[in-house]
């Protein structure tokens, strides 16, 4: 039977309670996570570099990404940045520290046990210039026309409504701001099984969809200069057991768009 938008939402939120709590890279069961590499490993993997891991506090990054979303941002001095899915805050401190003071970060997740783990780790690297927030990314507590850049890390295919988010995205973004997002997309259907499966909801791959329908949603909400700015293929067979048989169906994408 099909989960309905709530359903979806309560397990990746207890999957990622789990996470803030146990302080794992892995948010489902220990059977699909027996041999699932250090958040460390999967970091360096998907493209974060070890000046950038040791730059932030213990504890902020738990490897739950598939891109590093702050390398393609282009972040500038000044620029208030908000981040879809915060987490533990590992690309928000990242992004903290290239607006500088006159910049801004502000994190947005729906997860009260990762704000916690969030605000805990500003206070301890002294980030005056970060702020979190709780919210879901289908509506969020933020004003029209008031952030120059929105980053995202594998979490917008978490959402069910993923039309909300890239709508919401356009409306808090500033006239020229930019949207750059790592995420999961399908170059194939999922089995009906790993569809349904809670462990492939909290791990991003069922909430996944096609390529174009994503890149569809980000041009209906209006962005323009849609472009994908990087693709691979993201190693499932890694991440979880007996998940081998969709190991080319999945692709980690890095997207740009503009609101003009």
């Amino acid at each position: 039977m099909k989960k309905k938008d709530g359903d979806i939402k309560k397990l990746v939120r207890e999957g990622y309670s789990k996470v803030a709590t146990q302080q794992t890279s892995c948010c489902c069961s220990s059977s699909c996570c027996s041999a699932v590499p250090s958040a460390k490993e999967i970091s360096k993997t998907i493209g974060y570099s070890d000046n950038e891991m040791s730059a932030v506090p213990d504890g902020a990054n738990l490897g739950l990404g598939c891109g590093n979303p702050v390398a393609i941002a282009s972040l500038r001095e000044g620029d208030v940045v908000l981040d879809l899915g915060s987490g533990a805050g590992f690309d928000a401190f990242l992004a903290a520290q290239k607006v500088g003071k006159t910049g801004r970060v502000i994190g947005v997740d729906m997860t009260p046990e990762m704000l916690a783990k969030a605000k805990e780790n500003a206070k301890k690297g002294k980030y005056a210039n970060v702020e979190f927030r709780q919210g879901e990314i289908e509506k969020l507590p933020i004003g029209d026309n008031s952030v120059d850049v929105i980053i995202s890390n594998c979490v917008i295919n978490l959402s069910p409504d993923k039309k909300s988010v890239f709508e919401e995205a356009f409306r808090v973004l500033k006239p020229g701001g930019r949207l750059m997002v790592s995420d999961l997309v399908l170059e194939k259907d999922l089995p009906k099984k790993i569809k349904e499966s809670v462990e492939a909801y909290v791990g991003c791959i069922a909430g996944a969809i096609k390529k174009d329908e994503y890149l569809g949603f980000i041009k209906n909400a209006g962005f323009q200069n849609v472009k994908v700015i990087n693709e691979s293929s993201y190693p499932v067979d890694a991440m979880f057991d007996n998940f081998e048989s969709v190991q080319d169906a999945v692709l980690s994408i890095k997207v740009s768009a503009v609101k003009r």
